[in-house]
């Protein structure tokens, strides 16, 4: 088994089901999107680049999906924290997924590279 199957296989119960599931509705968004681990977490790179990532918020708790250029997007729901250029997106397991906030935001992540703000 690779180490990126490891890493979705040894996450516990909900976060597991949440990564899977995140993993799906990214990979279906585009074709041009692929998955591999990079600084020991799932990357999703389109045409080569990375654009988002999944992770999990130590103090709140949650997975979350992380938008490598969220410093472009004024969505509520994005947190930015202490980070410069990411936002991220917490996920609560115990609740639905909010895959319409969720597929808006890749597609908008993606339109950045397709519009030539972010270089491919």
């Amino acid at each position: 088994m690779n180490a990126l199957n490891n890493f979705y296989i040894k996450q516990p119960e909900p976060a597991k089901s949440t990564f899977l599931a995140l993993k799906d509705i990214i990979l279906k968004q585009d074709p041009n999107i692929t998955n591999d681990l990079k600084y020991g977490m799932p990357f999703f790179c389109y045409q080569g680049k990375m654009f988002c990532y999944l992770w999990f918020h130590k103090k709140q708790q949650l997975p979350y999906i992380g938008f490598v250029e969220g410093n472009h997007f004024d969505e509520p729901f994005l947190i930015k924290e202490k980070r410069s250029r990411m936002k991220i997106m917490l996920i609560d397991p115990s609740i639905d997924l909010p895959v319409h906030n969720i597929k808006m935001m890749l597609d908008k992540s993606i339109n950045l590279y397709k519009k030539g703000i972010i270089k491919i």
